[in-house]
């Protein structure tokens, strides 16, 4: 059965059933190396990234195994069965559109929060992080992603509220590593070594300075541009 390219949204979910398919069908048998990413992304007419999480997604339904320096290999032609997954494991294997999504939602309620709410010890906090993440541009991708993420986790905890810091520490591992595949699949440290610096500057200052709509408006733009980079690959 020949792949076929695939229409435009949901990209994510597409690619996954389809290669779901493949397996399911018995295209690919136990044992098959799948093809490599670049010769599916060109088959199925998605980006690198679309193909990436749907391998994440069949692996989650323990279709797929990846073995470090071989490829990808079906494990099975069914879904495995067993108890119902926890909020961190649907985490891992969601879509991170899905999860992206959500972050929208979580954050920018959050930082509006943090505007009214910020104690001194909040203001240190974040002024530091930010200062960490301005300091990070000078390190790998992955270093950076990480003190981005930190800055961001001081703004959720800024809000003082702790059911909001326990669901974005939920968050953080499954952002974490697609948000170094996407730094490095746009090359978005190229020609800027500190992207977004400007904006996350000036989310501190309005949380600093108690501007509640300010901080939530300029999240939720920052958030969303990287959503539609998301969308797009």
């Amino acid at each position: 059965m020949p792949l076929g390219s695939l229409r435009p949204s949901p990209l994510v979910e597409q690619a996954t059933e389809h290669l779901r398919e493949q397996i399911t069908q018995g295209e690919w048998p136990v044992g098959t190396r799948l093809p490599g990413e670049n010769a599916l992304a060109k088959a199925l007419g998605v980006g690198r990234s679309t193909v990436r999480e749907a391998l994440r997604a069949l692996a989650g339904a323990g279709l797929v195994q990846a073995r470090q320096g071989s490829g990808v290999f079906v494990i099975a032609t069914e879904a495995a069965a067993g108890p119902a997954e926890g909020w961190a494991a649907r985490l891992r294997r969601a879509a991170i559109t899905d999860v992206y999504e959500v972050r929208v939602i979580v954050e920018t309620q959050a930082a509006a929060l943090a505007a009214g709410r910020r104690t001194d010890e909040d203001v240190a906090a974040l002024e530091a992080a930010l200062e960490r993440r301005s300091r990070a541009a000078g390190a790998d991708d992955a270093a950076f992603v990480d003190a981005d993420i930190a800055l961001h986790a001081a703004v959720v905890a800024a809000a003082g509220n702790p059911v909001l810091s326990d669901l974005f520490a939920e968050f953080a591992p499954a952002l974490r590593e697609r948000l170094i595949d996407l730094v490095e699949l746009l090359g978005l440290r190229e020609h800027d070594r500190n992207p977004g610096h400007d904006t996350h500057e000036a989310l501190v200052a309005a949380i600093r300075d108690g501007d509640g709509a300010a901080a939530e408006e300029i999240l939720r733009t920052e958030l969303r541009q990287t959503l539609a980079h998301l969308h797009a690959h």
